[in-house]
């Protein structure tokens, strides 16, 4: 078998409303409601969302609010994404720092969804 890329996640959510606040206007992406239930796209990703653990089956043994740690790649500018979630009245929790990812060196910064989710928003060779 050889892996090629993830299609989707399940984030578990206590608040349907804020979660998708968060997903499609503070980190623009689309809303989902096809078949009856919630997700948000973008790109080619969807991250499905369960409105209490184990919504639909089979699903996690422990699906818990707030128990992802996320990244996701952004092209352009990382300090004018930064300054756009802030603008939206948005915290963050970190300036802009050093990481290395999937693909090596790249710089993030993180911000948490109403869940307590952690989301690093980053960027690979793009100030």
């Amino acid at each position: 078998m050889k892996l090629q890329t993830i299609d989707h996640v399940v984030i578990t959510t206590n608040n349907l409303k804020a979660c998708l606040h968060f997903y499609v206007d503070v980190l623009g992406m689309e809303c989902d409601t096809a078949n009856g239930r919630y997700a948000v796209k973008f790109g080619d990703h969807k991250f499905n969302i369960h409105t209490r653990p184990g919504e639909f089956l089979p699903a996690a043994e422990k699906p818990t609010p707030g128990s992802l740690d996320m990244c996701l790649i952004i092209s352009g500018s990382l300090e004018e994404a930064r300054e756009e979630v802030l603008k939206k009245g948005y915290p963050v929790e970190t300036e802009i720092l050093e990481k290395h990812g999937a693909r090596g060196n790249m710089r993030s910064f993180y911000l948490r969804d109403p869940d307590g989710n952690l989301v690093e928003i980053s960027s690979y060779g793009v100030s």
